[in-house]
């Protein structure tokens, strides 16, 4: 019985050790997705009123969760019951991530100068704040979602030979990591300002160190949003493109002489600005803007 005991307990170690090992994995497969989901989720938790940016971070990040709690399921049950959906839905997804970030880039490139120069002065009533606020928190849900089916769907991807137990704790493990882990680091970031503020008006002198180290901070903010959306602009089409050479068989033996890197980023690139010239040609048809 004792021996019995033991073995069980040693059979429990090295599950344990491989669901470590494979979440190892899963995490580093979807750290594009997260960087990403980061810097959308930063800016779209910025530019609030200093007492409601972190309600309002804590209204997405839950619903974050549950939108998590939604797919988590929809994914076992693709996996155990139908496990080429899981490749489509990867590829559907690789395909809505080329296309945005391509976007990002021919919105870069094309329709800078194309920004409203005037601005609009607007007192608002509580009531029209709120409304504005709701609307905000509903559109990075929305986006969250998205971002959470790739994010479930790529762990999944690596752990689909696994046993279904493995699969569930992997997967789950890195869903509740990236919501703990990515509306933590946006809490930290759009409180940055808050902070130095608070440096510079605790600071003595104008040469205190207190009060350097407060305008860094306050001055940082729209410069680490900015890098963010890049970095994630980047890592999306990284990831797009690891998706495509990854599954596709033409793609995967194709210039094998190319360094992945870029010859992913390559074919992410030219797969998304396909993807954005039919979407334009569509809304054009339609009489969509």
């Amino acid at each position: 019985m004792a021996s019995g005991f033991f073995v069980l307990l040693d059979d429990i170690a090295a599950i344990m050790d491989d669901v470590a090992i494979m979440s190892k994995v899963a995490a580093k497969k979807t750290a594009g997705i997260l960087g990403d989901d980061l810097a959308v989720n930063a800016e779209k938790a910025s530019g609030f009123m200093s007492s409601r940016e972190l309600p309002v971070l804590w209204a997405i990040g839950k619903g974050s969760l549950l939108n998590k709690l939604i797919i988590l399921p929809i994914a076992f049950l693709l996996s155990g019951f139908f496990p080429l959906g899981v490749l489509i839905v990867l590829v559907l997804g690789g395909l809505y991530l080329a296309y945005e970030g391509a976007e990002k880039i021919y919105e870069y490139l094309f329709h800078r100068g194309h920004a409203v120069t005037e601005t609009v002065i607007k007192e608002y009533t509580e009531e029209e704040i709120l409304a504005l606020e709701k609307d905000k928190i509903k559109s990075a849900i929305v986006t969250d979602f998205i971002l959470s089916v790739e994010i479930v769907i790529i762990a999944l991807g690596t752990v689909m030979e696994k046993p279904l137990f493995s699969q569930i704790v992997v997967v789950s493990i890195i869903a509740m990591l990236a919501t703990v882990g990515v509306y933590g680091i946006v809490a930290m970031i759009v409180r940055m300002d808050e902070l130095g503020y608070k440096m510079i008006k605790q600071s003595k002198n104008d040469r205190s160190l207190l009060k350097i180290i407060g305008n860094i901070l306050v001055q940082a903010l729209p410069k680490v949003i900015k890098s963010l959306a890049v970095i994630g602009t980047i890592a999306l089409l990284l990831v797009a493109g690891g998706i495509f050479v990854h599954n596709i068989e033409f793609l995967h033996h194709l210039f094998p002489q190319l360094p992945s890197v870029i010859k992913e980023f390559c074919v992410a690139l030219i797969i998304g600005f396909l993807s954005v010239g039919i979407v334009n040609v569509f809304k054009k048809i339609t009489g969509k803007k």
